[in-house]
C-alpha cells in the first residue's frame, strides 16, 4: 500500500509541477506569445490562415498547378463549359479521365453545343510534360501538376471566348490579385505611420498643413481619380507595370485614414509620465517615436494593416473590371469579371463568375483574420 501511494503522491506532484509550469510561463510569455496563443484559439482566423496559405502557396507556384499558359488557347474550345471528370468507363472503373469534345450548331438558336465523344476515354495523368515556363524565375522546365493523354483538354473552370482555360487563368490571375496590393498596403503604411505620427507628436504649423493636406486627398473622387492616372501613364509601359504605377501612387493617397488615428493616439500619449521621464533623460525624439509610443499600440497597426490588404484586392478588381487597371494579355482576377459584365454572358456561360469566388473567398479571410488578430491584441479579451 505504501507502494501505491507514494505512486500516487509522485503522479500529483507531477501534474502540480506541470501546471505550476504551464502557469509560470503564462506569466512570463511576451505580448506576441500570447496574442498567438489567443489567435489560435480563435477558430475563423484559423480557417482563414489555412486558406490564404493555400491561395499563396498555389500562386507562388501557379505555372506548375495551372495546365496551360495565359497565351495558349484552342479557337475549337471557345466558350466551353467545365469538363467533367469521369471515373467509369462502359461499366468499366479505369480512374479519372475526360472524353474529347465534339461541336454542333443548334439549327435553331445556332447556339454552339459541345457533346464529349465517348468513344475513348483520355485518362489523366500527374506530373505531365507541358508548356515551359521559368520555375521562380531559377530555371525552365515543362512540368505540371496534370494533364490529359492524347492531347485531350483539361478546363476544370470551362473556356472563355478565345479558348483559353479559365481554371489556368485563375491561378495565374492570382500571382497579381494577391501579390501586388501588398506593395499599395506597404507603402500606405508607412507614410501613415510617419505622417501621422509627426503630426501628433510635434503639433503646431505641422499638425495644421498635415490635416489640411488630408482633408484635400480625401475630398478627391476615386473613380475619376483612377481614369487620370490610367491616361497620364505613358503608354510604352507593359500592363503590369502600368498597374503597379497606378497601386504605387493611389498608395501614395491612400494613407490618410490611418495617419489621422496615428495622430490621434500620439496626442493623448505624448504628455505621459512615460514619455516626460525620456525627454527628461535625453532620449531623442525619433527614438521616443519609435521605442516608446509606436508599440504602446503596435496591435492596433498590425490589425490595419491586415484589413488593408482586402480593400487593396477590391481596388485591384474594380479598376481592371472597368478596364483602368491590368489588360490582356496580362490576367488577374479582375480582368477575368470584366468580361462577366454582360448579362447575356452570364445568362449563357455562368462559369464566367467563377473569378468572383475566389475575391470573396480571399477578401472575407483577410477579413476574419484581421478580426482575429483584433481580438486577440485586446488586453481586455
Amino acid at each position: 500500500m505504501n507502494a501505491l501511494q507514494e505512486k500516487k503522491q509522485l503522479r500529483q506532484q507531477r501534474k502540480a509541477e506541470k501546471a505550476r509550469q504551464k502557469e509560470e510561463r503564462y506569466y512570463l510569455a511576451s505580448q506576441w506569445t500570447l496574442m498567438a496563443r489567443k489567435l489560435s484559439q480563435h477558430k475563423l482566423a484559423r480557417v482563414s490562415l489555412v486558406i490564404l496559405g493555400i491561395f499563396y502557396f498555389v500562386a507562388l507556384f501557379g505555372d506548375f498547378f495551372a495546365p496551360y499558359s495565359l497565351t495558349a488557347y484552342d479557337p475549337s474550345y471557345k466558350d466551353v463549359g467545365p469538363t467533367k471528370i469521369h471515373l467509369y468507363h462502359e461499366g468499366e472503373y479505369i480512374g479519372p479521365f475526360v472524353y474529347k469534345l465534339t461541336m454542333q450548331r443548334d439549327p435553331e438558336t445556332y447556339k454552339k453545343i459541345f457533346t464529349e465523344d465517348t468513344s475513348e476515354p483520355c485518362k489523366i495523368q500527374f506530373f505531365v510534360q507541358g508548356e515551359e515556363y521559368n520555375f521562380l524565375g531559377l530555371f525552365k522546365t515543362g512540368l505540371h501538376l496534370f494533364g490529359a493523354e492524347n492531347d485531350a483538354k483539361v478546363m476544370l473552370f470551362g473556356s472563355d471566348s478565345m479558348g483559353r482555360d479559365m481554371f489556368s487563368r485563375i491561378i495565374l490571375g492570382s500571382q497579381i490579385s494577391l501579390t501586388i496590393p501588398f506593395a499599395g498596403t506597404f507603402i500606405s503604411f508607412i507614410l501613415g505611420l510617419l505622417i501621422g505620427s509627426a503630426s501628433g507628436y510635434f503639433g503646431g504649423k505641422l499638425d495644421a498643413i498635415v490635416q489640411r493636406i488630408i482633408e484635400v486627398l480625401n475630398s478627391l473622387p476615386s473613380i475619376p481619380l483612377w481614369m487620370a492616372l490610367s491616361a497620364a501613364i505613358p503608354p510604352e509601359v507593359t500592363v503590369v507595370q502600368k498597374y503597379l504605377l497606378i497601386t504605387v501612387i493611389l498608395s501614395l493617397i491612400g494613407w490618410t485614414g490611418l495617419a489621422r488615428v496615428v495622430r490621434g493616439k500620439f496626442m493623448s500619449l505624448k504628455n505621459e509620465d512615460f514619455v516626460m521621464a525620456a525627454k527628461l533623460a535625453g532620449v531623442t525624439d525619433f527614438k521616443i517615436i519609435m521605442k516608446h509610443l509606436v508599440p504602446g499600440f503596435m496591435s492596433y497597426l498590425i490589425v490595419n494593416l491586415t484589413l488593408g490588404i482586402p480593400g487593396m484586392i477590391i481596388g485591384e478588381t474594380s479598376m481592371s473590371f472597368l478596364g483602368l487597371g491590368i489588360q490582356s494579355p496580362a490576367t488577374s482576377w479582375g480582368v477575368l469579371l470584366k468580361d462577366a459584365q454582360n448579362i447575356s454572358n452570364i445568362a449563357n456561360y455562368p462559369w464566367r463568375l467563377i473569378p468572383l469566388i475566389f475575391v470573396v473567398i480571399a477578401v472575407l479571410a483577410f477579413n476574419f483574420l484581421g478580426d482575429g488578430i483584433r481580438d486577440a491584441a485586446d488586453p481586455y479579451k
